[in-house]
Parts: C-alpha cells; sequence; structure tokens
C-alpha cells in the first residue's frame, strides 16, 4: 500500500542549493519512495540557535511504501551519506531532512513524531509546505492545537 509523505529539507553550509538537490535525487533513487512534488528554494534566518548562515529550505512531498520509522531510518542514512554531522542542536548543517507529516497519521515514540512536533512554529517549514499543498499545513496547525 502506498502512503503519502511529507517532508522539509534545509541546508546553511557548503552550497545549500546542491545539496537540497543532491538530497531529493537520492530519496527519489529509492525504489519505495516517488518524490511526487517539491516548492521552491526559501531562504530563512535560522531557528533556534541564531548565530549561523541562513538556511536554504523547502519541502517535498512523496508517495511510498515505507512505514514512517523506515522512511526515517532512510532519510537518516541519505543525511549520513551526504556528511550530516549531529554534534549541535539546531546548528549549522550539510543538509537535514524530517517528515512533517505522514497520511494524516499521529504517532508519538521515542524516535518519531507525527506530525513534526516543532512544525507548527516554523514558518520555514509551513510556507514551503503550503505551496506543494495547502492542506497538509493547514492540518499540521490544526494538529498542534490538539492534546497529544
Amino acid at each position: 500500500m502506498t502512503s503519502k509523505a511529507w517532508l522539509s529539507l534545509g541546508a546553511n553550509i557548503g552550497d545549500p542549493p546542491a545539496q537540497l538537490a543532491e538530497a531529493i535525487r537520492r530519496i527519489g533513487e529509492n525504489p519505495d519512495i516517488a518524490v511526487a512534488a517539491q516548492s521552491s528554494v526559501l531562504i530563512t534566518k535560522p531557528w533556534g540557535k541564531t548565530d549561523q548562515p541562513d538556511f536554504a529550505n523547502m519541502a517535498i512531498s512523496i508517495e511510498t511504501t515505507l512505514k514512517p520509522i523506515d522512511l526515517l531510518d532512510v532519510l537518516l542514512g541519505i543525511e549520513l551519506a551526504m556528511g550530516r554531522v549531529r554534534d549541535e542542536v539546531w546548528g549549522p548543517r550539510l543538509i537535514d531532512i524530517d517528515i512533517i507529516a505522514y497520511d494524516r497519521i499521529e504517532l508519538k515514540t521515542p524516535r518519531l513524531t507525527l506530525p513534526h512536533a516543532h512544525a507548527h512554529e516554523r514558518s520555514f517549514v509551513l510556507d514551503p509546505l503550503r505551496q506543494i499543498d495547502e492542506n497538509v499545513a493547514d492540518w499540521v496547525l490544526e494538529s498542534a492545537a490538539r492534546p497529544r
């Protein structure tokens, strides 16, 4: 069975536009994932830790046969293969790929929260998401208003 998921991608060191394109290429090469739509790239100020370069951010929608945790593992593997180092929370990064929503599932596990726990607070996630699916962006905001 195929599911739909929405991902947020960002980068702010190296060559961010090239890294976003490379991440999308790698995501689409997975036989269990098809890239369905992508937003434009938006340049945004950092969130959380603000003393770093601006980010290039975008969103994509995908169709996948992977379950949410399996999709997370694939995306983390792509980040690692591209050189992502996780040494500072909200710090500079070569690539960041987050699952924002997966179908309309609400999920909270130690590894994954759906919709993404902070998406509703981040215009750099919501604005690109609205470009490709306004209904999902609204659902992410509505979900955040409900107790989990």
